[in-house]
């Protein structure tokens, strides 16, 4: 239960933070009717999973074919999860409606794809992150951590989608900064313990 904790507090920590999919989602929220902004949440939800679970257990699978690969991936993820961290912490986002959301169900289905699967960013981000985790998180353990994963990405997109469109009006850039920092903590902590396993495994390899 501790490894689906764990994956459930990273994976809020992960997607939370206000980007290209979060606007898009809060744009439809706050001026689409209901079974639009659900249809929407649903099409990002899935490509979000797919994509974590898809850097979850391939890159991790690679990286357990070799002690070098694993100890590499390690470093330099959890450098890289502690800088989007910081960057979380300094980040100053604002609730830009310009986005255009009222276009077909399929252009959604196509621009949600593009935005996950093809924004090199965000398979850069995925794969060190989670398939670092992957690597300190061997057999069951990894599976509960990304059940965890994925539960907080079902539970904050429909949560997203249904506080936006009830509290349009109340949203502010103030609320939005608040997020950022909190999740930006979460992360940088999460990035210290991928740290940790990467010293652990230098140790084990050269002690």
């Amino acid at each position: 239960m501790a490894f689906f904790i764990q994956g459930l507090m990273l994976g809020f920590a992960y997607v939370a933070p206000i980007g290209v999919q979060n606007m898009f989602v809060i744009n439809t929220a706050m001026t689409q009717r209901r079974r639009r902004v659900y249809a929407t949440a649903f099409i990002v939800m899935f490509f979000d999973i797919t994509l974590a679970v898809a850097c979850f257990f391939g890159v991790g699978a690679i990286m357990k074919a070799s002690l070098w690969l694993e100890l590499i991936v390690l470093g330099v993820g959890s450098i890289i999860v502690i800088l989007m961290g910081i960057s979380l912490v300094r980040a100053h986002d604002t609730m830009d409606t310009s986005t255009k959301v009222d276009i077909p169900i399929l252009k959604v289905i196509a621009q949600a794809c593009v935005v996950t699967w093809f924004n090199p960013q965000a398979l850069i981000d995925g794969s060190m992150m989670l398939g670092a985790f992957r690597a300190s998180l061997p057999g069951a353990k990894g599976t509960l951590f990304i059940i965890g994963v994925s539960i907080a990405s079902m539970c904050w997109w429909l949560g997203l989608s249904t506080v936006v469109s009830l509290l349009s009006t109340k949203i502010t850039d103030k609320m939005l900064r608040v997020v950022n920092v909190v999740c930006g903590i979460i992360i940088m902590f999460y990035g210290c313990k991928l740290a940790w396993s990467f010293i652990e495994l230098a140790m084990k390899m050269f002690g």
